[in-house]
């Protein structure tokens, strides 16, 4: 029977550092969009919805912090996973669909967030049915 807890711990874990993970990369938006950092698959742009909406300097500056608000729950919830906080989980799934509405917005370089998004929304749903 110890084992299974064991395993249930590194499984938890592992979530817990995927979701850290996760938010980390959201950082990413900060660096690229106040060009601080220069990357090839980040490019410095003003638009959003694949070029459909041009936001500006001033509005990509705004959508990279509330990028990295969302890297901020992320990280919070994945604290909250492992020391049992009893509302990691309604933070994770609002965190986790307003990520997954700035990676829609940002699909042209953000479509694997939006995976990994839709992913969590998933894992929490099949939780909740088995609950």
């Amino acid at each position: 029977m110890r084992s299974q807890g064991v395993l249930a711990g590194y499984r938890l874990h592992l979530a817990a550092f995927a979701l850290t993970i996760h938010g980390l990369i959201h950082f990413l938006g900060i660096g690229a969009y106040f060009e601080v950092i220069q990357m090839a698959d980040l490019p410095y742009k003003t638009t959003l919805l694949g070029g459909a909406i041009d936001v500006g300097d001033t509005g990509i500056r705004i959508f990279a912090v509330l990028t990295a608000v969302a890297g901020i729950g992320f990280i919070v919830s994945a604290v909250g996973l492992v020391s049992d906080w009893r509302y990691w989980r309604p933070l994770l799934v609002a965190i986790t669909v307003f990520s997954l509405i700035l990676t829609t917005l940002d699909w042209t370089v953000a479509s694997m967030g939006t995976l990994a998004n839709l992913t969590i929304l998933a894992v929490l749903f099949v939780q909740l049915r088995q609950a």
